[in-house]
C-alpha cells in the first residue's frame, strides 16, 4: 500500500531543479508548439510546462523514461512529445532563439561574424 503524500504537480510549482522558472517558462513558452500535430485540434491531455518539465527531468537525471516520478507527466506521453519536437525541428529552433536573445543581451550581433573550424 503507498502512503504517497504528493499532490498533482501544478505548472506553476518548482519541484525539482530542472524544472522551468516562470522566468524561463515566459521565454519558451511561445516558442513551442500550440497543439500536438498528430492530433489535429483535439485539446491538450497535459499542460506543455508539465510535459517540457518533464522531459528536462529525464534529460537533467540521465533517468530512463519509465523511471520518471509520478508527479510529472506520464513518461510515454513526455516521450512522445520529445520525438515529435526533435522531428519537427522544435529543438532546433527553441535553441537558435534562445541563443540570439543571449547574443543581443551581450550586446553582440545576433548571427556570429565568425566562425571555428
Amino acid at each position: 500500500m503507498c502512503v504517497c503524500t504528493c499532490q498533482p504537480r501544478s505548472a506553476a510549482s518548482s519541484r525539482y531543479d530542472s524544472s522551468l522558472t516562470d522566468g524561463q517558462w515566459a521565454q519558451i513558452e511561445p516558442l513551442l508548439p500550440v497543439r500536438n500535430p498528430r492530433h489535429g485540434g483535439r485539446p491538450l491531455k497535459f499542460d506543455r510546462r508539465l510535459i517540457l518539465d518533464t522531459i528536462l527531468y529525464v534529460l537533467r537525471t540521465g533517468c530512463s523514461w519509465r523511471l520518471v516520478p509520478h508527479d510529472l507527466a506520464p513518461w510515454d506521453a513526455a516521450y512522445r512529445w520529445f520525438r515529435a519536437w526533435s522531428a519537427d525541428g522544435t529543438w532546433r529552433q527553441v535553441h537558435e532563439a534562445l541563443r540570439d536573445r543571449v547574443r543581443e543581451a551581450d550586446g553582440r550581433e545576433v548571427q556570429p561574424t565568425a566562425a571555428v573550424l
